[in-house]
């Protein structure tokens, strides 16, 4: 796609309004927006390095240390790319931040994955949550869930364990090809919107 028609703007002001040949040029450059979302995705993981303060290491640190250990792990690219995503919503979803990521990841991963990264927080709480008031085991509501067990292992394995500034993570720039190669080709769309309105 050029420059030329990244510039042109469809003439309605009411989507009502819009003709047939408006909404497949919106297509084309919708189809360009998604395509560069592995770039923006890294663009978003590059920005942790200035999110939350007090640990011993970046929030940045934190997920390529997650991220790290499942690849050394010989864990899927898929638990690799949940590894290194499940903190991003930290700066622009502070109070969901687990459900942020889990729907970035969501057209990209097994229900698996998805499910346990939209509930790692609560999982996570079983190792602090009790020095600040909050429930410890929490994650017990969830206990004949399918998938609970691998939930207790990513955060076991993937997050309460990725602080260690003596750690050595691999690089963003190590991640690059993976994020690429996943975020490049959604499995489905929402499942939800797709039942509803009759999309495929």
């Amino acid at each position: 796609m050029n420059n030329t028609n990244l510039n042109k703007t469809v003439d309605f002001i009411c989507m009502q309004d819009g003709r047939a040949d408006e909404y497949a040029y919106l297509d084309e450059l919708e189809d360009h927006y998604k395509s560069e979302l592995p770039q923006r995705l890294i663009q978003a993981l590059a920005q942790l390095e200035h999110s939350l303060s007090g640990y011993r290491v970046s929030r940045l640190e934190h997920v390529l240390q997650a991220a790290t250990r499942a690849h050394r792990a010989g864990e899927s690219e898929e638990w690799v790319m949940a590894a290194l995503l499940h903190d991003i919503g930290d700066d622009l979803a502070p109070y969901s931040h687990s459900e942020m990521a889990a729907a970035i990841l969501r057209p990209f991963v097994s229900d698996e994955i998805y499910w346990v990264v939209k509930h790692h927080g609560i999982f996570q709480m079983y190792y602090y949550a009790h020095h600040s008031g909050g429930d410890q085991n929490a994650r017990d509501r969830f206990a004949e869930h399918q998938y609970f067990s691998s939930a207790v292992k990513f955060c076991h394995q993937y997050d309460q364990n990725c602080f260690d500034p003596d750690y050595n993570s691999e690089t963003l720039e190590f991640f690059k090809p993976k994020i690429q190669s996943v975020f490049s080709k959604p499995k489905a769309f929402d499942q939800e919107y797709i039942d509803r309105y009759g999309q495929n």
